[in-house]
């Protein structure tokens, strides 16, 4: 649901829109999922810098008519890696929205050739300058140092930042909420919207720089960073929510707008969605502890409590849950993106074809993820199992991690890790090829194996960073060892009313693990056997059963798998 708003109309506005419109929201998915810590993607002064590369990337984009720009004419122009290009247009392809962009469909081989749209691609290079909102300060940052008194890129500026001190804190009071972060991004955009609109206009011909327009298609693209209403690519077409263009005949090319124009007009909607954001978390923050906030999630969840809050911006939030399990079907989900933020030693399934996903401040739980067709982010995380089937990952920030991975693309490992883990994917729910299908994952390709380690200092965070470290590489992740595999089992609690053909992991295992796995089954079986035969008197068999007890116990809790057990537990 949107709030309206007045709308803006002026004696000069040669077309003013009669009644009402939607109030204008950033797109999240640029700033959560769009960002890459490649030191010369970091522009000082991005309209300088990209003026020029523009212009280059024009003269050499791949087709002078539609301006794609190839990963080896982006490489050239960047004077990147191959490598790097590639990233960026798989990244860029990930948080795009124009679904029918030729590359959001194109076959991950592809990406390379097809390439961007030059004007997608300028704007995507431009917020590579963006910063992101920093948490308040703890207002008792001594009642949480001594669990962490290091001060690394993880933990130091909050002083609060590993999950262990979150879980001791009211972390709500000092993260910025989705409301913050929105006006956060909203004011960026204030401040960079005449550089970015000039970056998309036109001269006027026979006028030169001085006069600049922009067409309707090229105001479309500002689609990539700002939309109206809540429902982002569903949501009003950008072009039909401007008074300059919504009544444009389908079958005449719209005349271009003065580029000041479109400007004025933005600039007056973003003051009135700021304005209108303002009051809500002024309202928020002066009102009765506890109180609702539909795009905020909620504060605090016990165990005993509800867990999930569903967000006014197509998001639902599953936050606090500790000590239990938590599960989410398809069936309970309406929305394309989750979000799931400090758990604790907990086991969570969402099982369920998603857009987007983020895992936030977890420790000490197991993650189930679906399928997740544009990109997941694991970021500030310790000690937590991520099970993941998804077209990307990002994993930032985290320590003693393992995530079991049937990924398209390469993994992105960013920021300061410790101690990570990957492995091939393990598990299967009866619906999980076919929500694969439905978010476009291929099963036949598998890229766990090969992260990508990118800087160890995110140049997107407002820190002060030490001297000669910018440049530094984030420490990848290592392969399980085969020896150490396991299938990850996830219950059947619902038989009969999602079935569906999946009957096995769908990802083929390297011969390695395969081997492995087809090792410990004859193991188990053969140990069946010997205990089945073995020739015991029922007071041994009672003293052998309470021995393996014992050890399977030490095993769960050693291993880590005993929050499985949670599954089991009535809440």
């Amino acid at each position: 649901m949107s709030d309206p708003m007045e709308p803006s109309t002026s004696k000069s506005d040669p077309n003013p829109i009669i009644g009402p419109i939607t109030l204008l929201h950033p797109r999240r998915e640029p700033f959560e999922h769009g960002l890459l810590p490649i030191q010369k993607l970091i522009f000082t002064d991005p309209l300088q810098a990209l003026i020029p590369l523009k212009q280059k990337l024009a003269s050499s984009s791949s087709s002078s008519s539609t301006h794609r720009v190839n990963s080896d004419a982006l490489a050239d122009a960047l004077q990147i890696s191959s490598e790097h290009a590639r990233l960026i247009l798989d990244t860029l392809a990930s948080v795009l929205h124009s679904e029918p962009d030729p590359l959001v469909n194109a076959h991950p081989d592809d990406v390379g050739s097809v390439g961007s749209d030059l004007r997608d691609l300028i704007l995507f290079l431009y917020i590579q300058s963006y910063k992101r909102l920093l948490p308040r300060s703890h207002k008792d940052s001594a009642a949480v140092a001594d669990v962490w008194p290091s001060t690394s890129a993880f933990d130091g500026y909050l002083s609060a930042l590993s999950p262990l001190q979150l879980v001791r804190s009211n972390t709500r009071r000092f993260m910025p909420s989705q409301a913050d972060e929105e006006a956060h991004q909203l004011s960026y955009l204030q401040k960079h919207l005449a550089n970015i609109i000039s970056l998309l206009s036109e001269p006027v011909e026979g006028e030169g720089e001085e006069s600049l327009v922009l067409t309707m298609e090229g105001f479309e693209h500002l689609g990539f960073l700002i939309q109206f209403g809540d429902k982002g690519s569903e949501g009003i077409p950008l072009s039909q929510a401007a008074p300059f263009f919504a009544n444009s005949d389908p079958d005449m090319p719209a005349v271009p707008v003065p580029a000041s124009q479109v400007l004025d007009w933005l600039l007056e909607n973003i003051a009135s969605s700021l304005e209108h954001i303002t009051d809500k978390i002024s309202a928020k923050e002066n009102g009765p502890q506890g109180g609702s906030d539909q795009d905020v999630a909620m504060a605090d969840a016990s165990s005993s409590s509800v867990r999930a809050s569903p967000s006014a911006r197509n998001c639902c939030f599953i936050e606090g849950v500790s000590k239990s399990s938590y599960v989410k079907q398809a069936s309970d989900l309406k929305h394309s993106s989750v979000k799931v933020i400090n758990c604790h030693d907990s086991v969570i399934y969402i099982l369920a074809p998603l857009r987007y996903a983020t895992i936030y401040g977890c420790s000490d739980a197991t993650i189930v993820l679906g399928a997740v067709g544009k990109a997941v982010r694991v970021e500030h995380c310790e000690r937590v199992h991520v099970i993941i089937a998804a077209k990307r990952v990002c994993i930032a920030n985290c320590r003693e991690c393992l995530f079991f991975l049937g990924v398209n693309q390469r993994p992105l490992v960013v920021g300061d890790n410790h101690k990570l883990q990957v492995a091939p994917y393990n598990t299967f729910y009866s619906q999980l090829e076919e929500h694969m299908t439905e978010v476009g994952i291929q099963a036949t390709m598998n890229r766990w194996d090969e992260p990508l380690a990118l800087g160890a200092v995110d140049p997107h965070d407002s820190l002060s960073h030490p001297a000669g470290v910018s440049d530094a590489q984030a420490e990848s992740a290592a392969q399980l060892d085969p020896d150490q595999f396991t299938n990850f089992l996830i219950p059947n609690w619902f038989e009969g009313e999602s079935a569906g053909s999946t009957k096995d992991n769908p990802f083929p295992l390297p011969d390695a693990y395969l081997k492995s796995q087809l090792r410990n089954q004859k193991n188990l079986s053969e140990i069946k056997q010997i205990l089945r035969e073995a020739p015991l008197e029922e007071n041994r068999k009672r003293e052998l059963s309470c021995a393996l007890h014992v050890y399977f116990k030490d095993w769960l809790y050693a291993s880590g798998n005993i929050r499985q057990l949670y599954c089991l537990q009535g809440d």
